[in-house]
């Protein structure tokens, strides 16, 4: 008789910085809980889990007997503890310093509160670049699961991804789990009947290993999910299902580690950066990501699980910083302040800030709203200005030209003890963020109103992205259907404080919340000359560029004003846009003003939210008078 099939099961639990206190709450009561009292009362063990730091910082402070029990289980070996980047960030957009430094923090939580070395990692939204290899085995870790898409891109077929491989980087090992997507998508979504028929497949065909890794969270906290798991019987016919094929010796369940030693690893590969099939997808730019949900639609899931569907490739996770320039920001002001950090001996206070600023929920955007949760975005700004705040203590006003954002173009960054702020004179000289560092706080964290793929009405995206969960199951959280019927609005140019534009003189605040200003000229693109001069008290910026002459004087008490002179036409307004995430006191001589709400249309778990993003604040001046000035400061709270 040939041996059982070794079954290896790994569960991701994680809860993102700043994501609101009821959220982990309710998530330990409808998932954590009873999914790991189910396991260990139904003997469905070994098996291995991940919990992120932000998940269990907040367990250990809010349910220590909780943890308590992690601990037993896995002093057991019922448990096999996975590794991580602490914070839960996407360790190929860290420095390599800082990946070492989450890793070792990581592995350390892990070694002081339940007493585990834990040598294998979840590597956080499967998001792999061939040079991890080496700095996760400097790091101390033996091997990682990432995606069997990974593999297929590289030319592996799919019948050779039931064991575990070997990759290597400057001279590195580095022990790879390939996770089967066809298991992703059984459990728990299709009936347990099914899972045994494929475990049984994989036996026949002396397979050695059946490699699960997925999100905890699909155990009652997706929607429809935790009726269909507890409620509607899938746990217990799940629980059932396993015992029945360990007792007729077919599979048996295996930890990672243990997996290692037993079977005999592939053999030898590289792999592409890559991460799992969503994801590229969502990384794309609209038209290219509807182009590549047309494709997958019309080749069919069989031709999709052939050699051919790993050919057919999304984007790259980094594009995501390209996409986003909101994410990119977040993401260069990390750098600079890591940087700036090691440079200054490294603070652990303000280490840990940036630490918490690396993970990676809000720095992208796909079926969850991520980057579209101003919370998220907020708690991250958070910890930035926490972290500049400490390394900034006790310095003067100062202003630098860097490309900030790395897109060949420089900006301004003016900065002391109480403020942060950064000017983009290829933006006609607008400003990007604004952060109060003594209540820690980016004025102008709103999001733009991106156009997304999804955005078409549910006729046209239909025939790409539609999709229903067979008869019998529950579906995925990625075959959710659309109920978007109409076309939210976007924005013409990315949102900013004082973006520039002439617009025609029937222009009303209507056009602006609906995306349909007539522009006549707009600076938003323009790339202005600019001279600067620093003092003790405050900075000024002059910007020319396209017949506007644009003076910003940002003083020591975070007061900007802005002057303006253009060219004069008979009719028509010149207008000024602030978006803005916090209240602030605007000062406008001869101005008029609109405001009006800056309202996102974004794909969740849920289907579609609205989300209120931010204040848009409009000053506008008749075109003939030719100059003009405002004057903006942050307002102070009622408390």
């Amino acid at each position: 008789m040939s041996p059982p099939l070794r079954f290896c099961i790994g569960l991701h639990l994680h809860q993102p910085v700043g994501n609101v206190e009821h959220v982990f709450a309710d998530h330990l009561r409808d998932v954590y809980r009873p999914l790991l009292s189910a396991l260990m009362e139904g003997e469905a063990f070994p098996v291995a889990m991940h919990l992120s730091g932000p998940l269990l910082e907040w367990l250990d402070a809010h349910a220590p007997e909780f943890v308590d029990e992690i601990g037993r289980h896995a002093s057991a070996g019922r448990l096999e503890l996975l590794a991580a980047g602490h914070d839960e960030p996407i360790l190929a957009v860290l420095p390599r310093d800082d990946r070492l430094e989450q890793i070792a923090r990581h592995r350390s939580w892990l070694h002081t509160r339940f007493g585990v070395d834990a040598r294998g990692l979840w590597l956080t939204e499967r998001v792999w670049e061939p040079n991890l290899a080496e700095d996760l085995a400097e790091a101390g870790i033996r091997f990682v699961v990432v995606d069997d898409r990974h593999f297929i891109a590289t030319g592996i077929p799919r019948e050779r991804l039931h064991t575990h491989w070997v990759t290597e980087s400057g001279g590195k090992r580095l022990g790879v789990f390939p996770i089967d997507e066809r298991l992703r998508y059984l459990i728990p979504f299709r009936p347990p009947e099914e899972l045994a028929s494929y475990l049984r497949a994989l036996r026949a065909a002396g397979q050695p290993l059946a490699i699960l890794a997925d999100d905890g969270e699909k155990f009652g906290g997706w929607p429809g999910t935790k009726q269909w798991v507890y409620e509607d019987g899938w746990m217990e016919g799940f629980l059932g299902t396993l015992r029945m094929l360990r007792d007729q010796g077919e599979v048996q369940l295996s930890r990672f580690d243990d997996a290692m030693t037993a079977v005999t690893a592939g053999g030898l590969a590289y792999l592409p950066s890559a991460s799992y099939r969503e994801m590229e997808g969502w990384a794309l730019p609209p038209e290219p990501a509807r182009a590549l949900l047309r494709l997958e639609r019309e080749w069919g899931e069989a031709r999709l699980a052939g050699i051919e569907g790993g050919l057919l490739r999304g984007g790259h996770w980094r594009h995501f910083l390209a996409k986003y320039p909101e994410s990119n920001r977040m993401h260069k002001l990390m750098l600079a302040l890591s940087s700036l950090c090691r440079e200054r001996g490294d603070p652990p206070e303000a280490r840990r800030a940036i630490g918490r600023a690396q993970c990676n929920d809000a720095y992208w955007h796909g079926v969850f709203g991520g980057l579209y949760l101003p919370f998220l975005r907020a708690a991250l700004w958070e910890q930035l200005a926490i972290a500049e705040s400490l390394l900034r203590a006790g310095q003067g006003l100062m202003i630098e030209a860097l490309d900030f954002d790395a897109d060949g173009r420089h900006e301004l960054w003016v900065h002391s003890s109480a403020w942060s702020v950064l000017i983009a004179p290829a933006r006609g000289g607008a400003i990007e963020f604004m952060i109060d560092l003594t209540r820690h706080e980016n004025v102008v964290n709103v999001m733009t109103r991106h156009r997304e793929a999804y955005h078409e009405p549910l006729d046209v995206q239909s025939e790409a992205e539609t999709a229903h969960a067979p008869e019998g199951g529950a579906p995925s959280i990625h075959d959710l259907e659309s109920e978007l019927r109409e076309r939210p609005a976007t924005d013409q140019e990315a949102r900013a404080l004082f973006v520039d534009r002439l617009v025609d003189a029937t222009t009303q605040v209507e056009d602006f919340v609906t995306g349909n200003v007539r522009v006549r000229h707009s600076w938003a693109h323009t790339a202005m000359t600019e001279q600067w001069q620093q003092g003790t008290e405050a900075v000024e910026v002059q910007l020319t560029g396209d017949g506007l002459r644009k003076s910003i004087q940002l003083r020591a008490d975070g007061t900007i004003t802005v002057s303006w002179e253009w060219p004069i036409t008979e009719d028509g307004w010149f207008t000024t846009e602030l978006s803005a995430s916090a209240p602030l006191v605007i000062e406008a001589p001869g101005s008029a003003r609109w405001e009006y709400p800056i309202e996102t249309v974004a794909k969740s778990e849920r289907g579609f939210d609205r989300t209120e993003q931010g204040t848009a604040t409009v000053l506008r001046w008749p075109a003939a008078v030719g100059k003009a000035t405002a004057v903006i400061r942050r307002a102070v709270d009622p408390s």
